[in-house]
This record gives C-alpha cells, sequence and structure tokens, in this order.
C-alpha cells in the first residue's frame, strides 16, 4: 500500500485498476485489506472496470493511529477520504462506505456534494440518525484486559473482530468514542447524490434500511438475504447490487 499525509496523520491506501474511480472506506476495526481485498471488492470491481481507491482509516490497518478522542470525528475522517482523493487528483468519485465507513461516506457527501458522484451506505440505516447502541459496552470490551471478563455480546464481538486483526484497541475506543455521534435527519434529507442503502437482513446493529431511505430523497434498499452485520460485507447479492447500482445511476 502507498501512503499519503492528511493534515499530519500519515495514511495508507491502495489504488488499483483504470476507469471511474470509485472510493471505498471500511468499517470500525477493519481495514482496507479486511473489508475490500479479502471479500472480494477489489477484485470485483477491477474486472468490472473501475480504479478502486480504498484507505486504511486513521486508527487502523497501517495508518497512524492516534490516541485522542478528539482525532477521530467523523468530519475529520471526511476530510482524510476528501485529502485522499484530492492527493490522487480526483474530482469526483463514487463512494462506497460500510459501518462506520457508511457514517464517514454520508459526512463526505453532505459537506462535499460535488466530489461524490453516488453514495453507497452498506451496513449502515437509520441509525446513522439514532447513533445505535449504546456502545459504551464496546468501548469497555476494548480497553478490556481479560476478555473473558466480557459479558456483553456485542462487546464481546468487536474485541474479538479488534483482537482478530490484531488492532490498537486504545486508539480504537477513542474512534468508537468520537465516530457514533448521530448526523441529524434535517441534513441527510438535503442530500441530492443517488444513494443505495445496503444491508443484511439479519444486522441487528445498523437500524433500519428502509427509515433511512424514507429521509434520503430518490434513495434506494438492497436487503441482503440471511446475512447479518459481519457476514454481509462479502455477499454476493450485495457485490451484485451495488455494480448494477453503478451501472444505473454512475455509469448511465
Amino acid at each position: 500500500m502507498q501512503s499519503f499525509s492528511s493534515n499530519g496523520v500519515s495514511l495508507s491506501y491502495l489504488d488499483e485498476g483504470a476507469g471511474p474511480p470509485i472510493l471505498l472506506i471500511h468499517g470500525f476495526a477493519s481495514s482496507a485489506k479486511v473489508n475490500w481485498v479479502n471479500p472480494g471488492w477489489v477484485d470485483t470491481l477491477v474486472k468490472a472496470g473501475r480504479r478502486v481507491i480504498a484507505l486504511d482509516n486513521r486508527g487502523h490497518g497501517t495508518s497512524d493511529k492516534p490516541h485522542e478522542v478528539s482525532a477521530y470525528r467523523v468530519a475529520v475522517m471526511a476530510e482524510d477520504a476528501r485529502n485522499l482523493l484530492n492527493h490522487l487528483g480526483i474530482a469526483r468519485a463514487d463512494v462506497m462506505g460500510y459501518s462506520m465507513g457508511a457514517r464517514i461516506a454520508a459526512i463526505l457527501a453532505l459537506s462535499h456534494p460535488a466530489m461524490v458522484k453516488t453514495l453507497v451506505l452498506g451496513g449502515l440505516g437509520y441509525g446513522i440518525v439514532t447513533g445505535v447502541g449504546p456502545w459504551g459496552p464496546v468501548v469497555d470490551a476494548l480497553r478490556s484486559e481479560d476478555p473473558d471478563a466480557i459479558t456483553d455480546p456485542i462487546g464481546l464481538m468487536f474485541r474479538k473482530f479488534a483482537d482478530q486483526t490484531r488492532s490498537d484497541r486504545v486508539a480504537l475506543a477513542a474512534c468508537m468514542q468520537a465516530t457514533r455521534q448521530p448526523i441529524l435527519a434535517d441534513d441527510l434529507a438535503t442530500l441530492r447524490v443517488p444513494t443505495l442503502i445496503a444491508i443484511g437482513e439479519k444486522d441487528e446493529i445498523a437500524g433500519s434500511a428502509a427509515g433511512l431511505a424514507s429521509i434520503i430523497p430518490g434513495s434506494e434498499v438492497l436487503d441482503i438475504p440471511k446475512r447479518d452485520h459481519m457476514l454481509a460485507v462479502g455477499d454476493k447479492v450485495y457485490k451484485a447490487g451495488v455494480l448494477d447500482f453503478l451501472a444505473r445511476r454512475s455509469l448511465a
């Protein structure tokens, strides 16, 4: 992976393929490799004739990992995405985010609508408005010295994922505290970017896809059958739905 500096923070990214650009923003405790390379997204999109850009968000992967909560405000992380596009000389791109990455992508589209051609919000529905949660047990689980003492099921799920990805748990705890701030429904209603909301049918974290679609004008919903928050990421229905959406709304 290559790297660049975003306001003094070194961020890693990959840039593969040729064609219309799409920026991929991964979820919490993940990375470009875990979220997009391993599940086959990068390969799928490159084969579909796309230039694929995917970054390791600050606090994740091989990017810098500050421990201050203020370093992980969603607006700050959205600026990282914008700075990467500027670094690559890309004025406008399709943008897909998953879970936390979807929240970042939404803020990018609200703050810099001219840069976002289409928007795919994966693994995040009406929870973008409510904040979903409570996330306190997740922060406690990340900070716990004894994983066997964790009893909260969602906290334990994220702790296991963080351990599997060998993440900096202090940085992740700071990130969790900062990035779960809700986005106002009135702000989301101002989006005029073609938007796809893709959520697993068994996802108990994301919140309602239909609820979010009722706020964002002209948005579409893609239900991913029999998948929860973790397993929806690489699903073939998700991939096919996104390719269809991009063909209709981006390439048309």
